[in-house]
């Protein structure tokens, strides 16, 4: 069953509202790869939320072929009048569980200036952060930095903590502050607790601005939990940012579907923020 919000979901994926925002988001798709994307009902389910966005940030890919993430572009693009693009990290991981960074982005909303793997000198992260620089087209943020991070869940306090040496090493290579910092962070319930953030500096230094309450859940099932994030910084970007456009994205509603079916899409929501046009 679909409900009106999947239709209006639809309609911005065809381009129907002519919005010029940006809209961003980071949905970890949980194991995704060749068999979920193949899969009629997830696959058609998550082109339709990924062609809404004009960039995403895909966590948890696991396709070192592209095989997957080629069908899911032409999905995408076959639902959206937008022709849309990726770039994606090398596989990442201290082991032989390996995972992917996937930036997805509408081609007439934004372009990819630069990016580039943090080299990680401490070997603070599981998988460490695909950095990418892009132009916007129509938005009051020319230009903006993306910092992924899925956190691996008993190291979340120390990756989290790391990012802020992340951000060090982006202004000092592209001399910008300009970022938004996003993904799956596991920054909650056990992983993360209240007693953790003081030795967070993403957190606990003012320069940072978190955009996902503590209080939200994103999860898909039946923890309430707020592990997936975005934190923006830099005095522009933060002046771009439309007003209570931070959310969780509740595509188990929009699409009117049951939680098992919702379960075999992700046990994750995407989140999300809007920047305001020109």
């Amino acid at each position: 069953m679909v409900g009106p919000r999947a239709l209006l979901a639809a309609l911005w994926a065809l381009g129907a509202t002519g919005a010029a925002a940006l809209r961003i988001g980071a949905f970890n798709i949980q194991s995704f790869g060749d068999s979920k994307v193949s899969d009629l009902a997830c696959g058609g389910v998550i082109a339709q939320i990924l062609a809404g966005y004009d960039i995403m940030l895909v966590q948890e890919v696991r396709d070192p072929d592209l095989s997957a993430v080629s069908a899911l572009m032409e999905q995408i693009n076959s639902v959206s009048r937008h022709e849309y693009s990726f770039v994606s990290s090398e596989p990442l991981g201290r082991d032989q569980y390996k995972e992917m960074y996937l930036f997805i982005y509408r081609k007439d909303s934004v372009s990819v200036m630069d990016m580039y793997q943090y080299p990680d000198p401490e070997d603070a992260f599981s998988r460490e952060p695909f950095v990418v620089k892009f132009s916007t087209h129509s938005s009051a943020a020319k230009e903006l930095v993306l910092v992924p991070l899925h956190a691996a869940p008993h190291q979340a306090v120390a990756e989290i903590d790391a990012l802020y040496d992340v951000y060090l090493d982006v202004i000092d290579k592209w001399g910008t502050d300009d970022m938004l910092f996003l993904g799956d962070f596991n920054a909650d319930c056990s992983y993360v607790r209240e007693q953790d953030w003081g030795a967070i500096r993403l957190r606990s230094s003012e320069v940072f601005k978190w955009l996902i309450p503590d209080s939200a859940d994103t999860t898909v099932g039946n923890s309430d939990c707020a592990y997936d994030r975005i934190v923006v910084c830099g005095a522009r970007l933060r002046r771009s940012l439309k007003p209570q456009s931070a959310s969780v994205h509740d595509f188990q509603e929009e699409f009117g579907l049951d939680q098992t079916q919702a379960l075999a899409i992700s046990d994750h929501f995407p989140v999300e923020v809007t920047l305001k046009s020109h």
